[in-house]
């Protein structure tokens, strides 16, 4: 176990460092302020005849993306730990590959908590609607929080794997804000077409946000849901698919990134970095 504490205590040392750098606190601040300004602005705004507050029906939906979101910030961690050549030093290093892993969960995961609460705590007070009395309520937020975690870190770190650049991070921006605009976080997805809505089914994210509305909707909201049901079974369904999928994937392509890492391949990326600064 040797290798997991050192992982743990890794990622609190890199979890205090990104707390304290302004750059990183600015990065960790930035997306839940501005999606608290666009709830603001959209508390009043209704679906429809329906009734319901758009700013009600995209508040949780946010809260389960910014749980998705964790599987780009994994990615874009372990792209920069390979051109630095930190991913190089940890497999220099008995069973340093599983505490460097280890220390990045850590790090995305808690990271991940901490704006959750930053998004969460303010947006309470500001969109009305929202039914948050119940330990129910709570309850669901938690497993379904956790269970998009473990879909969303192993798949992030396939990602990373594959990708053999920060830069590479800019390909996975226009696929993930089209799966965004597809899956019911800022608008009910039973508004889309229906072949639309089949692809959104398919992904992570719509099922996040469900899984949210039905933690911190009141129960009449559910009118404008797909086949006017939560669906909790095929929430665990899905989400439990993409997360077996990750843990299968993630080891594999984990293990051929490491076996591929070589001194010559990091002065290699650096030289190539350097050339497009120069």
């Amino acid at each position: 176990m040797n290798p997991y504490r050192i992982g743990l205590r890794r990622g609190l040392i890199e979890l205090r460092q990104s707390f304290t750098n302004p750059g990183d606190l600015f990065n960790h601040l930035f997306w839940p302020v501005l999606m608290l300004v666009a709830m603001y602005f959209m508390r009043d705004a209704t679906f429809g005849a329906t009734g319901l507050g758009l700013g009600a029906l995209a508040l949780p939906s946010v809260l389960g993306l910014n749980v998705a979101a964790a599987m780009l910030t994994m990615s874009q961690h372990l792209t920069i730990d390979r051109e630095d050549g930190t991913l190089l030093r940890a497999k220099a290093t008995p069973h340093g590959m599983r505490g460097h892993l280890t220390g990045k969960l850590v790090l995305v995961g808690v990271g991940l908590i901490a704006e959750l609460a930053i998004f969460l705590v303010p947006g309470l007070f500001i969109v009305p609607g929202l039914a948050t009395g119940g330990v129910t309520a709570w309850l669901t937020v938690a497993w379904v929080a956790l269970l998009g975690v473990v879909a969303a870190l192993p798949l992030g770190a396939v990602l990373g794997s594959v990708l053999g650049s920060p830069r590479g991070q800019g390909l996975l921006q226009v696929p993930f804000l089209g799966l965004i605009g597809i899956s019911g976080i800022f608008y009910p997805i039973s508004a889309l077409p229906e072949w639309v809505q089949w692809i959104a089914q398919a992904f992570p994210f719509y099922w996040l946000g469900l899984g949210m509305r039905s933690a911190l909707l009141p129960d009449a909201a559910v009118a404008v849901e797909i086949g006017q049901s939560w669906r909790h079974l095929e929430t665990v369904g899905v989400l439990g698919a993409w997360a077996v999928l990750g843990l299968l994937l993630a080891p594999v392509v984990l293990r051929r990134m490491a076996r591929g890492e070589s001194g010559s391949s990091v002065a290699g990326r650096r030289d190539r970095a350097l050339q497009r600064v120069g």
